[in-house]
């Protein structure tokens, strides 16, 4: 069992930042890669970016060059630091992790980019 806590999300301007925090606990020894998702209003949820066990990280081609994912070690926290943010950008992101059989979703938090 593993259990994923998102925090961090907010309203921000246009060119602004924030920083999602998605808390992990329960078998994280276990957890080999952990993906960051979000769904806008009408939409499908859409894969953002993800951090493996080894530091290697992969992102969506709209976000490349704005957001960054990153993680401690132990796996207690994966990181996605979000910069330059857009309007686009609106959605409820969500944290994603893989433990076989499983697959496990936070609850999600809320990131409102308007002026």
């Amino acid at each position: 069992q593993v259990q994923l806590v998102e925090s961090g999300g907010g309203l921000v301007q246009p060119g602004g930042s924030l920083r999602l925090s998605c808390a992990a606990s329960g078998s994280i020894d276990r957890i080999n890669a952990v993906a960051w998702y979000r769904q806008a209003p009408g939409k499908l949820r859409d894969w953002v970016a993800t951090v493996t066990r080894d530091g290697r990280t992969v992102y969506t081609d709209s976000v490349k060059g704005r957001f960054t994912i990153s993680r401690e070690d132990a796996w207690n926290t994966v990181y996605l630091q979000m910069n330059t943010l857009r309007p686009e950008d609106t959605a409820v992101y969500y944290c994603n992790t893989v433990v076989a059989p499983r697959e496990y979703w936070g609850q999600g938090t809320q990131v409102t980019v308007s002026s």
